[in-house]
């Protein structure tokens, strides 16, 4: 029997991650989406490596930020996706249709600013929500009392304030 190095509780370490593994792995590919919106969402961003159009402003900024290339990839894809032409970043400022939330700011702020989308209509991301115990508590909170459809990409939660009925997607 071939040794591989390792001892039993570092080849089993990954297993306490395997429920939620299980639970998102209807979503893989777009599989087990119902909802047209979100299923050409998944599969025309989400699954995107490259960026869509020539334009590049939000993709070079959250690089400046320190995002990761893939995510700001995919949020300035998304941007295009639904035709947003402004964005903010850490804020909402009025007339603003998409904007987007690092985990710097605070829980009272993000909470105020999540209302704020829901009287504009506005799409909202929230970025890292399971940086910590604390923001993954506000993440959940938010989705449980949002009355529109959210997605849950691991990198970022997106809330989207408009016409599609309450639907939470665990990518």
């Amino acid at each position: 029997m071939k040794q591989s190095g390792r001892t039993l509780k570092q080849r089993l370490y990954n297993l306490g991650q395997l429920p939620g593994r299980i639970a998102r792995a209807r979503y893989f590919r777009g599989h087990g989406v119902h909802s047209p919106y979100v299923y050409s969402i998944v599969r025309q961003v989400f699954m995107r490596r490259d960026l869509m159009a020539s334009r590049h402003d939000l993709y070079d900024e959250l690089l400046a930020l320190g995002a990761p290339m893939r995510r700001a990839i995919q949020l300035q894809n998304l941007m295009i996706h639904c035709g947003y032409a402004t964005y903010a970043i850490n804020a909402l400022p009025e007339g603003c249709p998409y904007a987007i939330l690092t985990s710097e700011v605070g829980e009272s702020e993000t909470l105020a600013l999540v209302e704020e989308a829901k009287r504009l209509q506005a799409t909202l991301v929230l970025s890292r929500p399971y940086d910590c115990r604390e923001r993954t508590k506000l993440c959940n909170r938010i989705v449980e009392q949002h009355r529109c459809t959210s997605i849950d990409n691991r990198g970022y939660l997106i809330l989207f304030h408009n016409h599609l009925p309450k639907q939470h997607f665990k990518l």
